[in-house]
């Protein structure tokens, strides 16, 4: 007899390509851990709804701690398609993700992942 498997849900696939993505894309330079374990980027657990430039123990620069935007949907897809355009003075090297979907699949990820 044949066993019925469970499909994912659409949203269910949509945060596995975003864990995925944060994999291949951002866990070279970032953690989502207790929020102390820093890489070359801040651990980004709690970062969903927090200024910019306020993860605490990781040294940001000014221009990062100067925005004063709080990361949301939004304010994440503007950064994310180009983070040196988005915040002059940054020091990540990220080039950005260009393909609308994919961040869309990496910031629900992250939205599901980092809040505090």
């Amino acid at each position: 007899m044949l066993k019925h498997q469970r499909r994912n849900t659409p949203e269910e696939n949509r945060l596995q390509l975003g864990s995925k993505l944060f994999r291949t894309r951002c866990s070279q330079c970032h953690n989502i851990s207790d929020g102390t374990k820093h890489k070359v980027g801040p651990d980004l657990a709690g970062f969903w709804g927090r200024k910019t430039g306020q993860a605490k123990g990781y040294s940001y620069t000014d221009a990062n701690v100067n925005k004063n935007i709080t990361w949301d949907e939004k304010t994440l897809d503007e950064y994310l398609i180009n983070p040196k355009k988005y915040i002059p003075g940054t020091k990540m090297v990220f080039g950005g993700l260009k393909n609308e979907k994919d961040r869309s699949d990496l910031i629900a990820y992250l939205e599901k992942s980092c809040k505090s």
